[in-house]
């Protein structure tokens, strides 16, 4: 699998990643082991996880598989901390929660650093620059690599980004953003992404399939009762996505796809994997097959009408500021 840089730092990472989200909650050990066994074997190396995923669970059934199934010098593991269980407050973003975060990651990967930390989300009710001094300590002291964010919006990622340039050689400069990107959610474009773009910041989107919609198993108002829109935990995370507009945007892919020949499945994951900008999209496979499928998108590229064609029918509506005032 091809390997690019992860914004304008010196890390590489695999194209297309793979998530854990569902790990240690719906999808059990031998299910990951497969997954893991089918990343690896197809030149995958991004492994996405957090300390909240499965209650800290995914973290351990990572840690185990790199222990014994896949070599942890061929991973570049992410993983994330910040939210926290407590219903009083969402996102803690202090510098003693964060830290004791990332030595619970530690413990649970079973490793001496992580090779990306993200800050999960940001915290209004902690001074950004102490969340920042979080990443720097983390880099510092070698149990991180690099340093992320992840669910920032746009002046939230240029603050802390400008924040961390200011002081070069002190301060780690951000490598990456995590935030969800497909047709069906172009919101990144207005803001996130092109700050991301003008300070070096590799994009690392997910839900790249549309939370599965994209793939066109919904269309017709198919419910397949073995997918996340029929699971009473996951269905709530698809509904925003079975509405009218996003059912022409589900046609517009099958068309293209039936057109090259191809599946709805593989035009949506290359559409997100080369639009400027984009690391590696992050891929939350339920199994090994449905992997397999997504992988097999390493030798697709579209063609450029297709490409223009899926733009126009997923074109968000981005009005003042954004519109070009010079014209009129």
């Amino acid at each position: 699998m091809e390997q690019r840089h992860l914004g304008r730092t010196g890390l590489r990472v695999s194209r297309i990643g793979l998530g854990t989200l569902t790990w240690g909650r719906g999808t059990d050990e031998h299910d990951a082991a497969d997954l893991m066994k089918t990343f690896w074997e197809a030149g995958g190396t991004l492994v996405d996880t957090a300390d909240v995923y499965g209650d800290g669970e995914a973290e351990y059934l990572l840690g185990r598989l790199m222990d014994g199934l896949v070599p942890r010098r061929d991973l570049v593991i992410s993983t994330k901390a910040g939210s926290v269980p407590d219903p009083e407050r969402r996102f803690d973003g202090s510098r003693g929660h964060l830290l004791s975060a990332l030595d619970g990651s530690l413990a649970r990967l079973g490793t001496d650093y992580v090779d990306l930390w993200n800050v999960h989300a940001f915290d209004p009710d902690t001074p950004l620059e102490e969340t920042l001094q979080a990443l720097d300590l983390a880099v510092s002291s070698g149990r991180a690599r690099y340093a992320a964010v992840s669910n920032f919006c746009g002046w939230q990622l240029a603050g802390a980004a400008t924040w961390q340039l200011a002081a070069p050689g002190t301060r780690t400069r951000l490598a990456g953003t995590q935030l969800e990107y497909s047709l069906l959610q172009r919101g990144v474009e207005r803001e996130v992404l092109p700050a991301a773009i003008h300070l070096g910041i590799g994009l690392l989107p997910s839900s790249p399939l549309g939370r599965g919609v994209l793939t066109g198993k919904y269309r017709g108002d198919t419910m397949p009762p073995d997918s996340r829109g029929a699971s009473e935990h996951l269905a709530p995370f698809v509904a925003p996505y079975l509405d009218d507009t996003a059912s022409r945007i589900v046609d517009a892919v099958a068309t293209a796809a039936d057109g090259l020949a191809v599946t709805p499945l593989q035009v949506a994951l290359a559409w997100v994997r080369d639009r400027p900008g984009v690391a590696a999209p992050i891929v939350g496979a339920r199994n090994a097959q449905q992997l397999t499928a997504a992988l097999s998108v390493e030798t697709l590229s579209l063609p450029d009408e297709i490409c223009r064609a899926l733009d126009d029918v997923s074109a968000p509506v981005h009005r003042y500021p954004d519109h070009d005032w010079s014209t009129l």
